[in-house]
């Protein structure tokens, strides 16, 4: 098995209301956020996946919350909170749609970065 792992950054502000904390309050991160793509095979170049794709798949899903207030963005607007948890997984889920992955290659994981030492790996049960 092969894993390619690629990362990208964004910068956004959010709060997560209710929290009994400074995290109540509006502040912001400078995200970074890694994608892991796996697979069995390698194409006739000998690779997984070109970096360039996935990094070009993850910047795409990235720049739409780019400089935003994440509160106000789709699923965080409609009730769910804008937490790393949560966000690994909408991340993941927007990147899963991309067309790349086929042919054996599959999104393994995201990991969301808030902060230098700390993180969120969001990976979907296997069924």
């Amino acid at each position: 098995m092969f894993k390619v792992n690629v990362k990208e950054e964004f910068e956004a502000a959010h709060r997560i209301p209710g929290y009994p904390g400074k995290c109540d309050r509006l502040h912001g991160h400078s995200w970074t956020v890694e994608a892991c793509v796996s697979g069995k095979e390698l194409d006739a170049l000998g690779m997984l996946v070109d970096f360039k794709s996935v990094k070009k798949e993850l910047k795409a899903v990235l720049d739409e919350m780019d400089h935003r207030y994440l509160n106000e963005l789709p699923p965080f607007s409609e009730g769910i909170q804008p937490t790393a948890e949560n966000m690994a997984k909408h991340i993941y889920e927007k990147l899963a749609q991309s067309g790349m992955f086929r042919d054996g290659i599959r999104l393994e994981s995201v990991c969301v970065w808030e902060s230098p030492r700390s993180c969120v790996v969001y990976e979907p049960e296997e069924e």
